[in-house]
C-alpha cells in the first residue's frame, strides 16, 4: 500500500477501552509509520509527526489532529463543530473519541473485545478483522446510486466511519463503550432569517480570510460562482494569488474558457493543469486507492492534486459554497413539497444517478438497492426533519461530507494545507440563516457575487451557460479509459452477475468499444461506480467471504 504524505495532516491510530497490548501492535505496524502521543490506562494515541495535546492538566488531557487546532478547554461537540476535527479527550470518568461537526476528515473504527480500534485510514484496521472480510452490500448500494456512502458504512461490514457530530465513549466506571451522538450547532440553534445583505455576507468573508493574511494563496478557478467569489475577496485582500483550472472531463471544457476571462479580469497569474487521456486508467485507479474505494468520484482531479502537491501555496476550496449559498442539487420538487416524505423523495432523486440509456442493473438488483438507499438516506437526515434548513444541511450531511469533500481534505490534504472558507463558522452561520427561498434559482449569489466585484460577476458562468457548448473528448471515454473500464466491468460481471442487467452483460460481452454508447451524464455515471465495485473487487476478492449479495 502507498500511503499518502502527512505533512499537514498527521496520520493517527489508537484505541480506547479495554486494549489489548498484541492489537495495537498490530494496528501500528499496519499503516504508516507512528510515534507514541499518548500511552495511559484505557487509551491509547499514535501519530505519523508529533502531536501535543492542546490541552493539558493533572486530570485531564486533550488532542485533536484537523488542520485547525482549538486551544484550551472545551466540550467535544464544541470542538467538533468549531475547529470540524477528531480528537481524543480524556475527562477523568470517560475517554472520549470524536469525529468533527460535519465528518469531513476521516475517522475509522471497529469493536474488538471490548475496546475500540481507531485510525485515520482504513486499510490499517482491517488487520484486526475478521478474515475473510464480510462485504457491507447497504454501502455499495449508496455508493452505486449515489456515488458516496451513508451514515456509518464502509465497504467492509466490520470497519465503521464515525459520523459527524458523533463520539465513542469509555466509561471508566462502568467498563463499558456506549455511542454518543449529538445535534451540533446548527442544528441546536436553528438559524432565523436575519434579512443578512449580501453585503454583510461579503463582510463576514472578508473576516474568515484575515487567518490566511500573509500566506501565499492557490485559488483554482473553475468557470462557476464559488471560485469566482473566492478569488475576487484574496485579490480584493491585497493576496498573493495564483490560480489554477483543469478540465472537470465534462465534456465541454466551458471552465477553462471562463477562468481565463476571470483571472484576466483579477489580474491574477493563472496556469491550465493538462490532462493525458492515457494516464487516465492510472489516475482512476490511484484515485480510487487513495480513497478507499468509498466514491468513483475525483479521478478528473488526480493531475491538478499533484501539482498542487509542489505548488508551495494554501490551496483556497470552494466546499459547501452551493448548498449553503445557492440551494444546489435542491429541485423545485423539493422546494414545493408539502409532506416530510415528498421532500425527502424530490431530495434523494436529485442526489441520486438519474436513470442509464439502458437498465444498468438487473432488476432484483435495483429494488434491494433502491430501498436500502431509501432506508440509509432516511436515517442519515432523520435529525434534519423539519428543520428550517433541512434541505441545504441535508445536502451537506451527505454529498459533501461523504463524496465532495475528498478531493480537498484526502487528495490535497494532508500533503498541503487547504482553507474551505464557506464551512469556517461565522460564514457558514451567516450563509445558513439566509432562506432557501431567496436563494432560488442563484438569485442571492449573484448578489453575493455583484457586491464582491461587479466585473467579474458579470462575466460568462457555467452555472447560467447561455451559448452553445463546444464537445471536446472526454479522457475518461477515450480509448484507454474504455479498455480499463471493460476489464473492471468484466470483473463484476464475472464475480456479482446477477448485479447487472442482461443488456449490460451484453455490452460487457462485445468488448471496450461497445462502451462507447453511454455517453450521456448519467450513464457516464453508473459506469464509473461500477469500474469503482471492479476496481474494489480486484484488490480484495481474495480477502472477501464469498459474493452472494442480497438480492440474489
Amino acid at each position: 500500500m502507498q500511503w499518502p504524505t502527512f505533512n499537514v495532516r498527521p496520520y493517527v491510530c489508537g484505541g480506547i477501552g479495554h486494549l489489548d497490548e498484541s492489537a495495537l501492535e498490530t494496528l501500528r505496524g499496519a499503516g504508516p509509520r507512528v510515534r507514541p502521543a499518548l500511552q495511559a490506562p484505557e487509551a491509547a494515541l499514535f501519530s505519523s509527526s508529533p502531536l501535543p495535546p492542546y490541552r493539558r492538566d493533572e486530570r485531564t488531557w486533550a488532542f485533536a489532529w484537523g488542520e485547525r487546532r482549538p486551544v484550551g478547554a472545551g466540550a467535544w461537540i464544541t470542538v467538533a463543530e468549531e475547529f470540524e476535527t477528531p480528537g481524543l479527550i480524556d475527562e477523568g470518568g470517560r475517554v472520549v473519541l470524536h469525529s468533527g461537526g460535519l465528518g469531513l476528515v476521516d475517522l475509522y473504527y471497529l469493536f474488538k473485545d471490548g475496546a475500540v480500534y481507531f485510525s485515520s485510514l482504513l486499510e490499517p484496521l482491517l488487520s484486526l478483522a475478521r478474515a475473510p472480510y464480510e462485504v457491507n452490500w447497504d454501502a455499495w448500494a449508496s455508493i452505486i446510486q449515489l456515488t458516496f456512502p451513508l451514515r456509518d458504512d464502509t465497504p467492509y461490514a466490520q470497519v465503521k466511519r464515525l459520523a459527524g457530530a458523533s463520539a465513542l465513549v469509555f466509561d471508566r466506571a462502568s467498563g463499558r463503550i456506549s455511542t454518543e451522538r449529538t445535534l451540533p450547532r446548527w442544528l441546536r440553534e436553528e438559524p432565523f432569517e436575519a434579512g443578512r445583505t449580501a453585503g454583510e455576507i461579503l463582510e463576514i468573508l472578508h473576516d474568515v480570510y484575515k487567518e490566511f493574511d500573509g500566506r501565499p494563496l492557490l485559488v483554482p478557478v473553475s468557470g462557476g460562482y464559488d471560485s469566482r467569489l473566492l478569488c475576487s475577496v484574496a485579490v480584493a485582500r491585497g493576496a498573493d494569488v495564483e490560480s489554477w483550472t483543469t478540465s472537470p472531463d465534462d465534456g465541454t471544457d466551458t471552465d477553462i474558457a471562463f477562468a481565463r476571462a476571470i483571472t484576466r479580469e483579477l489580474g491574477v497569474r493563472h496556469r491550465v493543469i493538462a490532462q493525458d487521456a492515457a494516464a487516465y486508467p492510472d489516475d482512476a485507479l490511484a484515485v480510487a486507492r487513495r480513497l478507499e474505494f468509498l466514491t468513483p468520484h475525483h479521478a478528473w482531479y488526480s493531475p491538478f492534486a499533484r501539482e498542487v502537491h509542489q505548488a508551495g501555496r494554501t490551496l483556497v476550496d470552494g466546499l459547501a459554497g452551493g448548498p449553503l449559498l445557492k440551494n444546489f442539487m435542491v429541485s423545485g420538487a423539493a422546494l414545493e413539497a408539502s409532506t416530510q416524505a415528498e421532500r425527502k423523495a424530490a431530495l434523494l432523486g436529485s442526489l441520486a444517478l438519474g436513470a442509464p440509456s439502458v437498465p444498468f442493473l438487473s432488476e432484483e438488483a435495483s429494488d434491494w438497492i433502491g430501498s436500502s438507499v431509501r432506508a440509509a438516506f432516511a436515517q442519515a437526515t432523520s435529525m434534519l426533519n423539519g428543520h428550517r434548513a433541512e434541505l441545504p444541511l441535508s445536502v451537506l450531511h451527505t454529498r459533501t461530507a461523504r463524496g465532495i469533500a475528498r478531493s480537498p481534505v484526502n487528495l490535497v490534504g494532508p500533503e498541503v494545507s487547504f482553507a474551505a472558507p464557506f464551512m469556517h463558522p461565522a460564514f457558514f452561520d451567516a450563509a445558513l440563516s439566509v432562506g432557501v427561498a431567496r436563494k432560488a434559482q442563484g438569485r442571492f449569489y449573484r448578489e453575493l457575487l455583484h457586491a464582491a466585484n461587479p466585473r467579474v460577476a458579470a462575466l460568462p458562468s457555467t452555472n447560467v451557460v447561455k451559448q452553445p457548448l463546444q464537445r471536446v473528448p472526454l479522457r475518461s471515454a477515450a480509448a484507454p479509459a474504455r479498455e480499463y473500464g471493460h476489464r473492471m466491468l468484466t470483473r463484476v460481471a464475472t464475480l456479482v452477475p446477477s448485479l447487472l442487467s442482461e443488456p449490460l452483460h451484453g455490452v460487457v460481452a462485445d468488448g471496450p468499444d461497445a462502451l462507447t454508447r453511454f455517453n450521456g451524464w448519467n450513464d457516464r455515471f453508473w459506469v464509473r461506480s461500477l469500474v469503482l465495485f471492479g476496481a474494489w473487487l480486484g484488490d480484495y476478492e481474495t480477502r472477501l467471504t464469498e459474493l452472494a449479495p442480497p438480492w440474489a
